[in-house]
């Protein structure tokens, strides 16, 4: 590889700009190629095949669609059980609520004043000959 006196290596942010067999403006007279060829620029990418690979990106990017899917359906999962307990819970009040109306109902059907001669009288007390009237305070 020769080198020659005023040239520069080309960066790959500012490449040259000058045209072929021209001069570039900032690399002074002595950059002029080499018997009127110009020179070749490489390109790394491409250079041997070898390219910037995304499947990893891409696996990434499943991977956590996946996992927010996942969040997703088990909150779901959570909610639906916690509806299905709510609606079990009330279903279960509802049932205690009648009950205990059942129960009162009876109670004061029991302690009526028929309820309660009928009672006495198949226990085998009779009725008294002359009542008593007990007044009221």
């Amino acid at each position: 590889m020769a080198v020659y006196g005023g040239t520069q290596r080309r960066t790959t942010v500012a490449p040259h700009l000058g045209g072929r067999g021209g001069v570039a403006p900032h690399r002074g007279p002595l950059a002029r190629p080499v018997d009127g060829l110009a020179r070749r620029r490489t390109r790394t990418p491409s250079r041997a095949g070898r390219r910037t690979s995304r499947t990893g990106l891409v696996l990434a990017g499943i991977v956590v669609a996946f996992l927010l899917a996942m969040f997703s359906l088990s909150q779901t999962v959570r909610v639906s059980a916690t509806g299905v307990d709510a609606a079990a819970l009330s279903d279960e009040q509802t049932l205690l609520l009648d009950r205990s109306r059942s129960l009162k109902a009876q109670l004061s059907r029991a302690g009526q004043e028929p309820a309660v001669r009928r009672r006495a009288l198949d226990a085998g007390l009779g009725p008294l000959v002359n009542p008593l009237i007990v007044p009221a305070r």
